[in-house]
């Protein structure tokens, strides 16, 4: 049996993963309490102590405006911290699993984006996560890096999903952004996906996982809405208006299109990913019940 250490634990896609992992091994979570990516010994010792075979790390500093303010910070968590743990996996010849970004590229293309594609960050938070891939990929430990986007769930603190139904109950119109494409990506399917993994034998590398389909945030708040609506939960939200990136200007500069590739996963693993819609359709009710 797979002795795994889930770093993240109490995130929402560390939630998520704590059971879907433990159907395939001994899953052992831990949080920043116990494991504190700004401190290194934290990380050695932890590591040390528990003796994994395989490392999930599910931890990272992902509020991205406040990157721009706290980019030293960023750093050190995203970009840093993963050599950190790498170094600790090729001790124990364990396989690390790592978390990485669609916001490593700039949005400029006008279909998805490869693995193999040329990255470009134009936001602090991007460049951290670029930096903790290449840390990964140049440590030479077996890894496998993941690269997802939108990422929601019903565990966590907040999510675009939240942060809409939450606007929904306060709000007769909700304005959203309309001129940036991605693909929403649920939890469930994402934790799923990285169990299937550590149960075959894949190779090494960066592999894309995004639920199927594109959207605009402008279009996912309008799903949100339409699929809560009918399950009942108690919005007021009349109107979804769609307004330009220009229109709300924040810290951090967003891709305009960061959709990313699941073709070389989808022959590695058989199947494709559900289309987000139907996530969505999933997790609602969950939430709900939550």
């Amino acid at each position: 049996m797979k002795r795994i250490l889930l770093l993240g634990v109490n995130g929402q896609l560390g939630q998520q993963l704590l059971g879907s992992l433990s159907a395939i091994g001994e899953a052992i979570g831990v949080g920043r309490d116990r494991i504190d990516l700004t401190v290194p010994d934290t990380i050695r010792w932890a590591i040390a102590e528990i003796k994994p075979d395989v490392i999930v790390n599910a931890a990272a500093y992902t509020a991205v405006d406040q990157a721009e303010s706290e980019p030293d910070l960023a750093m050190t968590i995203n970009g840093k911290a993963p050599s950190l743990l790498a170094r600790s996996a090729i001790d124990l010849d364990a396989i690390l699993v790592h978390f990485s970004t669609d916001y490593v590229f700039d949005g400029s293309h006008n279909q998805p984006y490869r693995e193999t594609e040329k990255t470009n960050p134009i936001n602090a938070y991007g460049e951290s996560k670029l930096m903790g891939e290449l840390a990964v990929q140049q440590s030479e430990v077996n890894h496998i890096i993941i690269r997802t986007a939108w990422v929601y769930g019903a565990g966590g603190t907040g999510n675009f999903v939240k942060t809409m139904l939450r606007l929904g109950t306060e709000r007769e119109e909700v304005c959203v952004v309309c001129d940036q494409i991605g693909s929403p990506t649920w939890t469930g399917d994402l934790a799923q996906t990285v169990t299937t993994i550590l149960s075959q034998t894949i190779p090494i590398g960066i592999y894309n996982y995004t639920n199927s389909g594109v959207a605009s945030w402008y279009d996912f708040a309008v799903a949100i809405f339409e699929e809560a609506k009918q399950l009942g939960f108690p919005l007021k939200v009349q109107r979804v208006v769609p307004i330009r990136t220009d229109q709300y200007p924040t810290p951090a500069k967003r891709p305009a299109y960061s959709v990313l590739s699941t073709a070389k996963i989808s022959e590695v693993l058989g199947s494709h990913p559900p289309h987000w819609r139907v996530a969505l359709r999933k997790m609602l009710p969950e939430l709900l019940n939550s």
